[in-house]
């Protein structure tokens, strides 16, 4: 169900024109959460997943139906269209330990919740919202499965206010319980490790990786890894999509298949170069970090596990307790490890159409010089033609040239000695610290010097044909935001219009009403309509 404000401008734009409008697109596709100048470019797909209520609202289950599940049978008769299951899972994911005065202290984090079994009718309904001019019916049988499966995980129930136990197997075997988990069944906890630690080495006389088993009690699904990271070397943190995987997040009809239909395919040799990496330096510790919502990241740990080196994991928990960390949760989850390893040296990896990757990797650099080795991006732009998306370099003025490399393909990593030397002399860099990838070549200085390149913006309508508007409650710029629209919709002459509209929060403000009614006017010049909009018991 859409929230009534936005069911609200929706009506007004379609009753408002006497001209034919362009139909507003039913699909609402979340983008990323960044204050860029150019945030609402990349549209994050995964963004507006649902979760709890509204996961119960979709599926049509009752309060009383979730609670009447029974804890100790395995099976029920299915009432269609849901059957229901008792097993409660644990995602935990592959963590990491760190190095204390007292010892080896490991981090622990995941989700619990519980999984109705949905028929496959419905199943391939809640599918269908998440692809772009197709269908599951129209799917090969593999991807038609790859889509099931993924549905299923993002229309789970999280359970609240549960214990999680678990054995941790070391030298000896160590059982704790943590928790518990948040309304949205997360957990996250340190554990110091004792019995697990008998007849593991210090972190203070080794350079290697150690790593341990942890189980989860009572389900099969939360086992995983533990990895034990030493307080000096290097860890390479490495975003995934559009670096270690083909996802053309991009384009959003193939970032949705890509992701929900087509098995992970890797970005050209990039295992290559990460298994080069490891063999160069074997005590290099990989940490994968994605911010794709906690449910939907098993089948990317499969995919890294099968294709990368091993190493631990972050994800994008469900439920923080700060504003700061829900907008920008990659630099939460950066500033994390970094300060968990003091005086590690770290390698950053990740492509320039992920905007908050374009303001998170230059900020750790400022923030923690002595840190950050290096920051390596491939420049997408560079190798795939349909990126059209600007990003922003301006971070990266005053940082060593040493610090940071665009490159183009892995050919320009392979043979590198990471810990060493980062910045290949040989790949053109062209950073103008500033936004680039604009239309036709353009940089930021050149719409303002020399005059005659303004005059040329400010007389061309297709420069001014994609307006992309964040509306939020942090900053009350509404006015500012009313006028910039304005000018774009005069410049623009009749051209058909882009917008695209994201909301940080499901609630409006009366001024923001007006921003969204300044484009209501023009809808019949809609060409496409993006809507982000975060989760809420209305969606």
């Amino acid at each position: 169900m859409l929230p009534l404000w936005l069911l609200a401008l929706l009506v007004h734009a379609a009753a408002g024109s006497p001209l034919r409008p362009t139909p507003a697109p039913a699909r609402v596709t979340p983008r990323d959460a960044q204050p860029t100048p150019f945030a609402g470019k990349r549209r994050d797909l995964f963004d507006a997943w649902p979760s709890g209520d509204a996961v119960k609202s979709s599926l049509g289950l009752a309060d009383d139906q979730v609670a009447a599940l029974p804890t100790q049978v395995l099976n029920l008769p299915c009432v269609p269209p849901f059957c229901y299951s008792d097993l409660m899972f644990i995602l935990s994911q592959r963590s990491y330990a760190s190095w204390t005065d007292n010892g080896w202290n490991l981090l622990v984090h995941g989700n619990v919740y519980k999984q109705p079994e949905i028929v496959q009718e419905k199943l391939d309904d809640l599918a269908n919202f998440f692809l772009i001019d197709t269908s599951v019916a129209q799917l090969s049988e593999n991807e038609a499965k790859n889509a099931r499966n993924l549905t299923r995980e993002i229309f789970i129930l999280q359970q609240g206010d549960v214990p999680v136990g678990m054995s941790i197997h070391g030298g000896q075997v160590q059982t704790a319980v943590i928790g518990p988990t948040t309304d949205q069944g997360d957990f996250l906890q340190s554990v110091p490790l004792t019995d697990a630690a008998q007849g593991y080495q210090a972190g203070s006389d080794t350079s290697q990786i150690q790593t341990m088993d942890v189980f989860v009690d009572g389900t099969d699904s939360g086992n995983s890894t533990a990895y034990l990271v030493p307080p000096t070397g290097y860890t390479i943190i490495s975003d995934i999509d559009d670096i270690l995987r083909i996802t053309k997040i991009y384009i959003p009809k193939e970032g949705l298949l890509n992701s929900f239909a087509r098995d992970f395919v890797p970005w050209m040799s990039m295992p290559d170069v990460f298994y080069s990496w490891a063999q160069k330096a074997p005590d290099l510790h990989f940490h994968y970090l994605t911010t794709t919502p906690e449910q939907g990241t098993r089948v990317y740990m499969h995919y890294i596990y099968q294709t990368y080196p091993m190493g631990s994991f972050d994800t994008r928990p469900l439920n923080f307790s700060d504003i700061s960390a829900t907008l920008e949760i990659r630099k939460h989850l950066l500033t994390r490890i970094i300060e968990t390893f003091p005086q590690r040296k770290f390698i950053l990896v990740a492509d320039t159409t992920n905007s908050d990757v374009m303001k998170a990797y230059p900020e750790m650099a400022h923030t923690y010089p002595d840190q950050i080795h290096c920051i390596l991006l491939r420049n997408t732009s560079a190798t795939d033609d349909e990126n059209h998306f600007p990003y922003d370099t301006s971070g990266f003025e005053g940082l060593d040239q040493s610090k940071y490399m665009f490159f183009r393909t892995p050919d320009d990593l392979m043979g590198s000695d990471i810990t060493k030397d980062c910045y290949n002399s040989a790949v053109p860099q062209n950073v103008t610290f500033s936004n680039q990838n604009l239309p036709w070549g353009l940089c930021v200085p050149n719409l303002v010097h020399p005059p005659a390149w303004r005059t040329l913006i400010h007389q061309t309508p297709l420069f001014w044909t994609d307006i992309a508007v964040k509306l939020d409650l942090l900053y009350d710029r509404a006015e500012a935001q009313v006028n910039a629209i304005e000018a774009a919709l005069q410049r623009s002459g009749r051209a058909p219009l882009k917008i695209h509209i994201h909301a940080l929060n499901p609630i409006v403000l009366p001024a923001q009403l007006g921003v969204l009614a300044s484009m209501t006017e023009h809808c019949a010049r809609w060409k496409l309509l993006w809507m982000s909009i975060p989760p809420s018991d209305h969606l």
